[in-house]
Order: structure tokens, then sequence, then C-alpha cells
């Protein structure tokens, strides 16, 4: 746990003790405060004692910890550190004040892609990944999830297509934009009505071909290989109410060769993916 601290907040170990002590005395400190002051106004305790009391230690705790890092050396790092958490309350980038996108990432296997965007917006000041949505339990996108930090979410069908497709819990994670990276269900027409133009895909092949219900993995790449087509590739594009339909954003290509099959013709679209689909989402949330 500790070595994972020094990394999150690339301290060395002297300092990362000053830290966790800061936070310790900071807390004492902020809650004797809050006691005391709640002494003179001469109520007892009860339900409203102890709502003003939650309230006082809340905007007192900002105070009190910059007071303790001073003679510890840290006021440097907690003031970066409480204007950081501001703007994650805020929904604002801490430096500009601008708005900050939050991405949810939806996705239904080993989750490639998804590791490829959470990389790329990882030091973003104004894109942040807020959440990673899967339908599979166990799927190896939970995993990523888990170990990049990012909240998760597991859903299930019968809520997704016929009650309010999560849409509660995506609020509740401000949720502005939502990213399908390889996630297999259909989007319910809530969902797309709640964010339009603000859902994209990914499919493993050149739409308007090779697109539709069923038409996903292997199953594409083994139906392009079947027409004899000597080109595959990607495509990006908004999503609507029918499967790989919506107005297309993005595409590149790759060779389908003689003797191609469906693992080597996924590899090269593979490489496609993790090369532009990160770039593409940046781009269009830039607009």
């Amino acid at each position: 746990m500790f070595e994972k601290l020094k990394q999150r907040w690339k301290v060395n170990g002297l300092n990362l003790v000053l830290i966790i002590a800061t936070f310790a005395l900071g807390g004492s400190l902020c809650g004797y405060a809050g006691r005391k002051i709640l002494m003179f106004t001469g109520l007892e305790k009860g339900a409203l004692w102890i709502i003003l009391y939650v309230l006082l230690i809340t905007l007192l705790w900002p105070i009190c910890v910059l007071l303790i890092s001073i003679p510890l050396g840290q006021f440097t790092f907690f003031r970066k550190y409480i204007v950081k958490i501001w703007g994650k309350i805020s929904g604002r980038n801490h430096k500009t004040g601008s708005k900050i996108t939050q991405i949810a990432i939806f996705a239904s296997g080993a989750g490639s892609n998804a590791q490829q965007i959470i990389n790329h917006f990882n030091a973003s000041e104004n894109i942040k990944i807020a959440l990673v949505v899967c339908n599979k339990p166990g799927a190896g996108v939970l995993t990523i999830a888990e170990k990049s930090g990012n909240p998760s979410l597991l859903i299930e069908k019968e809520r997704f297509a016929s009650g309010d497709a999560y849409l509660t819990e995506l609020a509740k994670y401000k949720i502005d934009f939502i990213v399908l990276a390889g996630f297999l269900w259909k989007m319910p027409v809530n969902l797309i009505q709640a964010y339009q133009k603000k859902i994209v895909n990914i499919h493993p092949a050149l739409l308007p071909k090779y697109g539709g219900k069923g038409m996903y993995g292997n199953r594409v790449h083994e139906a392009v290989i079947a027409a004899n087509e000597t080109q595959s590739g990607i495509t990006i594009h908004y999503v609507d109410e029918i499967y790989d339909h919506g107005e297309i954003i993005f595409q590149a290509t790759c060779e389908v060769a003689a003797n191609e099959t469906a693992a080597s013709l996924a590899q090269k679209i593979h490489v496609l993916e993790h090369a532009n689909f990160p770039r593409v989402i940046a781009e269009i949330l830039q607009k």
C-alpha cells in the first residue's frame, strides 16, 4: 500500500511519512476545533449538533491540514492536493477552471481498447475516464479498471434493455460522453436519446459492410475473408438505434492478404484500433 502511495503521489519514504502525519494531525485539529466552536453555541449533542459538526469539520479540514503542513514542510503538496479535490468535486480543471469531460467506457471482454483509452487520457487535465461499465462478470476489462483505479459498474440485461438503462448511475458519475470499446449489447433507446451524438463505437470492419447484429469479433473477419475482400479496417461512428448504423466519424484500412486468417486479420485490426481510437475520441471532444 505504501509503495502505491509513493508512486501515486510521487514522493519518497520520508515525505510519505510526513504526509500521513499531516493527515492525522490535521484531522485531529479539525475535530478538536469543531467541538470547541460548537461549545459556544450551547447546543446539546443530538441530530442538529451532529449535522453542524459534520459541516464544520468539512469546512475546517482544508484550513487545519494546511496549517499542520507548514511546520512539516508539506504545504506545497497539500495546497495542490486540496485544489485537485476541489476540481473533482466541481467537475472543473483546477488549473484552467474549464469543465472536465467525464467519459464512461462500456466493454464486454478483455478490454485492450479500454486499456489504450485509459492510458491515453491518464494525464489529461480536461478529459477523465470516470467509469468503466461491463456486462460480464469476470471480464478482463474489470481487472483493468481495478488496476488503473477507475470505478467500475457491472450491469444486468433486463434493467439495461428494459429499465432505466442505468441512467441514474451515469448521472451519479456525471458522465458526459460514452465510448463503446467492444461492448456487445445493443444500446437502448432511452440511453441514446439521453446522449445524442455523445456515444461512439468502434467496429472491426469497414462499414456499412459487415455490420449489424451478430457481427463482432472473428465473425466479422471470417465474413471479410470469405467475401475475398482485399481490404478491411476499422470504423469509428456515432451510435443510433440500429446496430453499426450511425454516422461514420473515421475509418482506417489494412490489407487482407491472400493467406489471411481470422486470427491474423484480428491482429491487424487491433493495431489500427489501438493507434486510432483514443486519438479520434480526443479530437471529437476537442471540437
